[in-house]
């Protein structure tokens, strides 16, 4: 796993083989940033990061700027290996829950810039992703939710993304609050 830009530029983090993860591409993950890095102010972003996994996404938030990073994923062995990591990159104000995704947005209240959801390709409930966060009000004004999934795939949630996106065998469904 690479990091693409910023900061840590370049810097290949190792994550064991051991852990139950799917990591986004270089690939999708450059054409998800190409997406966003104009449009948002990453020194200001307060980052939501489900279903972590190796955290290669908060990372490269890291690396842009940002400071206020939240990573949750159920995982015990993901959870140690994203502490160690941020601690490598002498990042100590990361917020690392162990939690199973759906029981925390369920128990949280607290708003985000952007929400990343990289939930396993084969999870069922993905689709309800969206409907819980909007509900929840857990997406700030002007924030944005983005859910990683097979590109072959449509979430079927009762809300409609602002745009779909496709690389290769990923899909990103990206939805926006819009400012009032």
């Amino acid at each position: 796993m690479r990091i693409i830009s910023g900061t840590y530029r370049g810097k290949i983090i190792h994550a064991p083989e051991n852990l139950p993860v799917r990591p986004t591409t270089d690939f999708a993950k450059t054409a998800l940033f190409n997406i966003i890095q104009f449009k948002v102010d990453f020194d200001s972003v307060k980052l939501l990061d489900l279903f972590a996994g190796t955290g290669n996404i908060s990372y490269e938030f890291l690396s842009r700027g940002s400071t206020d990073i939240t990573c949750v994923d159920i995982n015990q062995s993901c959870i140690s290996f994203i502490r160690e990591t941020f601690l490598k990159l002498k990042f100590e104000k990361a917020k690392v829950y162990r939690s199973e995704v759906f029981r925390f947005l369920k128990d949280h209240d607290t708003q985000y810039d952007i929400i990343f959801a990289d939930p396993p390709f084969e999870m069922k409930e993905t689709a309800t992703i969206p409907d819980i966060i909007f509900e929840r009000k857990l997406l700030k004004q002007g924030g944005w939710l983005v859910v990683e999934h097979k590109s072959s795939d449509t979430l079927q949630s009762t809300i409609l993304p602002d745009e779909v996106r496709k690389y290769g065998n990923v899909g990103f469904s990206i939805y926006r609050k819009l400012k009032v």
